[in-house]
């Protein structure tokens, strides 16, 4: 057993998403959202730190981050389940951040995800961009879509992951899972590859460049189903930092491109529960249709929030008609809905002058670090 693994069952017990480890700094896991200190964990200097976080990589992980000072990877254990790691170097030394992954794939139901976004697993070809801040819960919503197409339909699935977090095994259909500097040296190079290997669905962990992006379209442009993550908060600025990222004499063509292969975005963001006790995720749906790819062809995206707005017959809706809903039905608090809002002011009569809530501090759980 790893010394670390008793910061990790810690984890487990008082239900934390992240562990952070600093020199000179406790051991802080991020509950519902906020980082919590835990006070009968002692300090971590350098040496103890560097131990810790040693003891579990190979060498071959340990000469890739001396090498780059940066490092991502999947740790797990039977008893203690998954997690995603990234070591990395600050001012004071080395850091670690630990993600828990859930043991088993998650569902829509189980990730309050609305129904209509099921209807991008049953379709053929196109691409789909699911898109939020870190720790929005992206890794987490592409799992159940990916588990949804594998339970239905005899289908070739590539997922290209940095590092790989769900385990899927194959059901209907066969499903290959290949991890960044370990399968495939960047997600470019495995988008190039999967495009031999007969795929009918790609999963790409993330979008990261001009190369991934490019040859991410020209996969759904020419057939496949592509599902990706982008770091944007809305499906205008989704498309605006697809077509942005590429030179300004291609971007005309880019815009075509992307309008005939758009099949939709998915925007999400997770709020904290009235309660105090767990968190919520609030979505912003757009599903491509003819008035969509005209918008993305003329470069008009300030003209989508009309689409969103009326084309809740089609399961549209915007993320502030998500928030405003969690609202009414007494999940989140007026004020929380207000900081993840884009029309501020519709919100502005919901916060008041009332304080923040604030969260109960879980009892940290007995244990030697």
């Amino acid at each position: 057993m790893a010394q670390i693994d008793s910061l990790l069952e810690r984890m487990t017990a008082l239900d934390a998403s992240d562990l952070h480890l600093k020199v000179d700094t406790k051991p802080r896991y991020r509950i519902d959202g906020e980082l919590e200190e835990i006070d009968d964990v002692p300090l971590l200097n350098r040496q103890r730190l560097e131990q810790l976080t040693n003891e579990i990589l190979t060498e071959e992980q340990l000469q890739q981050f001396t090498a780059k000072n940066e490092l991502d990877f999947a740790y797990g254990t039977p008893t203690l389940g998954r997690f995603r790691c990234n070591y990395f170097v600050d001012h004071w030394g080395r850091a670690a951040v630990f993600r828990r992954i859930a043991a088993a794939v998650p569902t829509f139901a189980s990730l309050g995800l609305p129904k209509q976004l099921e209807k991008f697993a049953h379709m053929k070809r196109g691409l789909v961009l699911v898109t939020g801040s870190t720790g929005a819960g992206k890794s987490s919503t592409l799992a159940a879509l990916v588990d949804l197409i594998n339970a239905s339909y005899r289908r070739h699935i590539i997922t290209l992951e940095d590092p790989i977090e769900f385990i899927h095994a194959s059901k209907r259909s066969i499903i290959h899972q290949r991890g960044v500097n370990y399968d495939i040296n960047d997600f470019a190079s495995g988008i190039h590859a999967a495009m031999r290997e007969s795929p009918d669905v790609l999963v790409i962990g993330e979008m990261r460049d001009l190369d991934s992006i490019r040859q991410a379209l020209t996969a759904a442009e020419i057939g496949v189903l592509v599902f990706a993550t982008l770091h944007t908060n809305s499906a205008a600025g989704s498309i605006d930092r697809i077509i942005d990222v590429f030179p300004s004499e291609e971007q005309a063509q880019v815009r075509v491109q992307l309008a005939q292969s758009l099949a939709g975005v998915v925007s999400q963001a997770l709020l904290r529960r009235k309660s105090g006790k767990g968190r919520v995720v609030a979505t912003e749906v757009l599903v491509a249709n003819n008035a969509v790819s005209n918008i993305v062809r003329e470069g008009r995206t300030q003209d989508l929030i009309s689409v969103l707005q009326g084309g809740k017959s089609q399961g549209m809706h915007t993320l502030d008609d998500s928030l405003e809903q969690l609202v009414q039905h007494g999940i989140v608090e007026g004020r929380e809905a207000y900081l993840h809002a884009h029309n501020k002011p519709r919100f502005e009569r919901l916060v008041g002058d009332a304080p923040p809530v604030r969260r109960p501090v879980a009892k940290p759980v007995r244990g030697k670090a």
